[in-house]
């Protein structure tokens, strides 16, 4: 039988982040419980949950209700659930995850979101911070947001496959080499709140389609300085069993490389849609709507 549960839902900064407490992610939740987590998300762009004693079939279960599960071409040998990443890291600094990123962009419909449970961590460091690509492109002047609203950027897994190589336990499906780069606005509009918001990462982006090398270099080296901006960020502290929800489409995170004991964290991650600019007509995969949750007039927050 589902469960319907009561949340209480606590917001830790203005833009961006939201604890979720009073429910227990193991339990089969109802819809109406589902639709609400959904909103919360939607409202913060990241949402975290507590002492979560689960299985990965559980933490695999409750991905599935939102979206379905995304296979990237970046694995890892001790994964032994098809559906779920074992991130199993002890040298972090390097990784790639130590950098303000979103997700696999460089996929044609990059993922919608990420649900990343804390199995074991060092008792102290190892935090991740989130930021609001929203509130990123809302800083920003309105001359320059109308001349990002225009561009377009492209996008590859090339650097990030290199870095992949050399972390432990890590394998890669393929060659960098197969893999197409991508074209995706700089601007993104958000396929269920209709926001604008930058998108935009070292990561994968290689350049801006529009500008020359060197205006190119020049706006991303400014956007991605932009976005490490505290005013735009939360910082979360994990602890085994604890939760973090995330829409891939409307934040990046970064993952401080600042301990040097194991850390294991296992991800799934949620498929998604084709990202469209302002100036674009949405795709028709655009709109990830399960049940709630349908567009409207944009939130306060995130």
């Amino acid at each position: 039988m589902a469960t319907r549960a009561e949340l209480s839902v606590r917001p830790l900064t203005t833009p961006i982040g939201a604890e979720i407490h009073g429910v227990e992610l193991r339990n089969d939740l109802d819809d109406e419980t589902i639709d609400a987590i959904r909103q919360v998300l939607l409202d913060h762009c990241v949402v975290f949950f507590r002492d979560q004693d689960i299985t990965d079939e559980q933490q695999v279960r409750f991905a599935q209700r939102f979206s379905s599960i995304q296979h990237v071409v970046f694995d890892n040998t001790s994964s032994e659930q098809p559906d779920l990443t074992v991130i199993d890291i002890s040298q972090p600094k390097g990784s790639g995850t130590d950098s303000w990123h979103a997700d696999s962009t460089f996929m044609a419909a990059p993922p919608f979101g990420a649900v990343l449970r804390a199995v074991q961590v060092p008792p102290v460091g190892g935090d991740t911070c989130f930021a609001s690509m929203y509130a990123a492109y809302e800083a920003l002047s309105p001359s320059l947001r109308q001349q990002l609203d225009g561009l377009t950027a492209v996008h590859s897994a090339a650097k990030v496959m290199a870095l992949v190589r050399r972390l432990q336990n890590a394998t890669v499906r393929g060659d960098a080499d197969e893999i197409p780069t991508v074209v995706h606005p700089v601007v993104r509009v958000h396929p269920e709140t209709g926001r604008k918001l930058l998108y935009v990462s070292s990561n994968w982006v290689e350049r801006i389609v529009e500008l020359d090398e060197a205006e190119s270099a020049a706006l991303l080296a400014f956007l991605y300085e932009h976005v490490k901006s505290p005013e735009l960020q939360c910082r979360f502290r994990w602890e085994a069993g604890s939760i973090a929800f995330w829409d891939n489409r409307a934040c990046q995170h970064y993952a401080v490389a600042d301990y040097s004991e194991r850390r294991v964290m296992h991800r799934v991650l949620l498929a998604g849609d084709v990202p469209y600019g302002p100036n674009d007509m949405p795709p028709r995969s655009a709109g990830l709507r399960p049940r709630a949750a349908a567009a409207g007039a944009p939130s306060a927050r995130c």
